[in-house]
């Protein structure tokens, strides 16, 4: 684990909360300030180990920012994964997008958000599509109030059909 993280712990041990989710919360915060920043994922990915994961002596969740309980490596994976490939992943986006709605139009969390999502739902050897999609509707509810949450929904029901047809074969 890096240094300066803490997690949270019971009195058995285990850590507390859903690492998983905290992860992807950061990765969405960490694509959001590469992109506002113009900065390498490499950079901001550094940052948030050093100075924005794992739990603060006497402070609650997300104090100033922080994301307590993160999984680091599968946060590196999503933010390094989502750079790497953005050239590839924006195209399946904006053609999930409505002409009306163009990815570069949307709010910056919510197109940070859907680059995340996009691009755990590119890796092979993730966990199924509809839990990406699942943990990526708590991240947006936790973000949005508003109609921001239903369209990331329709948008990543359909990027996770064309990145994982196998998956929904069944269902069709």
């Amino acid at each position: 684990m890096a240094e300066g993280i803490k997690p949270r712990r019971s009195q058995n041990g285990r850590p507390l909360g859903r690492p998983r989710t905290g992860s992807r919360v950061a990765a969405v915060q960490a694509l959001f300030q590469a992109e506002q920043a113009q900065a390498s994922p490499e950079t901001v990915i550094a940052e948030f180990v050093r100075h924005r994961l794992g739990a603060l002596d006497g402070t609650g969740d997300f104090e100033d920012g922080r994301v307590t309980d993160v999984h680091v490596p599968l946060f590196t994976q999503i933010v390094r994964a989502a750079s790497l490939h953005q050239e590839t992943l924006d195209p399946i986006l904006s053609a999930a997008l409505t002409e009306d709605w163009p990815l570069q139009r949307l709010d910056a969390v919510l197109r940070a958000l859907l680059r995340a999502a996009a691009a755990e739902l590119s890796m092979a050897d993730g966990p199924p599509a509809k839990v990406v999609i699942n943990e990526y509707m708590d991240v947006a509810h936790g973000f949005f109030d508003g109609e921001e949450p239903r369209m990331a929904n329709g948008v990543l029901d359909t990027v996770a059909r064309q990145l994982r047809p196998a998956e929904f074969a069944a269902t069709a």
